[in-house]
């Protein structure tokens, strides 16, 4: 519990308590679970304090010196924290839900199973801090100072609405080191950059069409669409089999490419069933198909016939050649556009 004599002088207001900490340098406060709600606490000198679970929801502490303090499981939420000086603070699973820390300095200071979500980090300096199990939730990470040299214990919750705070301009190391995946990483910089310009595609095909797809993929990555392929043989086991399943829940579309050997695909039908499904289940788009050639037209295959009755099917009959071959693509992005569905019915 806390020492009542000096949360009482504390509470008397900063002036006074700044004097008697001059007068007694080599205290260290004691504010344990201190209710401190909505108090005007600007410049105090609270170095070294122990506010280890108190309540400083609301609190003015702008400018306030709270090197060296033990805020673990203080509840900090929509506090003002603007231009305080947090050296070696400990944070352990503090509450910053909506607090101001722009221009905070927070260096050295432990931010672990800490929540910041929604917090003000505006020109904050994280230099040498020390996170993980840290909640980076819808905040802006662009002028935050230090972040390569911030140390992560364990992963930390970056949430996609600070991906898209932050346009994307969050150091590779930092988000690595917080848990993300390289992959994840790459694509991070097309959800950033054109966060809702294109859907997110998987491409589904037939290896001895591989010429076709390599081209298609690469002219996609190159307009900014994130899709994915798989450039090696489908017949490689259960291991690969579970990875193609992941990808495909993971992108907005799927592109199947339609041609006489994707056709004779078991792992192309099984995909464009997968694909139908989640449509009936999720009530959008989800399947677009292309065809190289015209079995799709004369096939009696159950699942290529619905496709050929229920959609617009793009047009790459003629992909060798080069102009009938943009005509396809410029076709293609447009529907890959949110904003421009395709002309089938649903």
């Amino acid at each position: 519990m806390a020492d009542q004599q000096q949360l009482d002088l504390l509470r008397q207001g900063v002036k006074d308590w700044n004097a008697w900490r001059k007068q007694h340098p080599g205290i260290r406060p004691d504010l344990r679970g201190a209710d401190l709600s909505n108090t005007d606490l600007r410049e105090a000198d609270l170095r070294e304090a122990n506010l280890r679970e108190a309540n400083l929801s609301g609190t003015s502490l702008k400018e306030a010196d709270l090197s060296l303090a033990n805020l673990s499981l203080a509840d900090l939420s929509r506090a003002d924290l603007s231009d305080a000086k947090l050296h070696s603070a400990i944070l352990d699973a503090t509450n910053l839900s909506d607090a101001n820390l722009s221009g905070a300095d927070l260096y050295g200071a432990v931010l672990y199973a800490a929540n910041l979500s929604r917090a003000n980090l505006s020109r904050a300096n994280l230099s040498g801090a020390v996170v993980g199990q840290t909640i980076f939730g819808s905040v802006d990470l662009r002028t935050v100072k230090g972040l390569v040299t911030v140390r992560h214990l364990s992963p930390s919750t970056i949430g996609t609405d600070t991906l898209l705070r932050s346009e994307g301009d969050i150091p590779e190391t930092f988000l690595r080191d917080a848990g993300l995946t390289d992959t994840f990483i790459t694509s991070t910089h097309s959800l950033t950059q054109n966060p809702i310009e294109y859907y997110t595609c998987f491409i589904s095909y037939s290896t001895k069409d591989r010429g076709f797809v390599e081209r298609l993929y690469a002219d996609l990555r190159a307009k900014g669409v994130r899709c994915w392929y798989a450039p090696v043989d489908l017949k490689t086991g259960e291991e690969f089999q579970r990875r193609i399943e992941e990808a495909i829940r993971s992108h907005d579309k799927l592109l199947v490419v339609l041609s006489e050997h994707s056709l004779n695909s078991i792992w192309v039908e099984n995909e464009v069933m997968a694909a139908l499904e989640r449509e009936q289940q999720q009530h959008k788009w989800v399947l677009f198909p292309i065809t190289l050639d015209e079995r799709v037209m004369q096939t009696s295959l159950p699942w290529a016939a619905t496709i050929r009755r229920t959609r617009h099917i793009g047009d790459f009959t003629c992909w060798k050649d080069h102009d009938a071959y943009q005509k396809g693509l410029e076709r293609l992005m447009r529907d890959l556009q949110p904003d421009h569905p395709p002309t089938s019915k649903f």
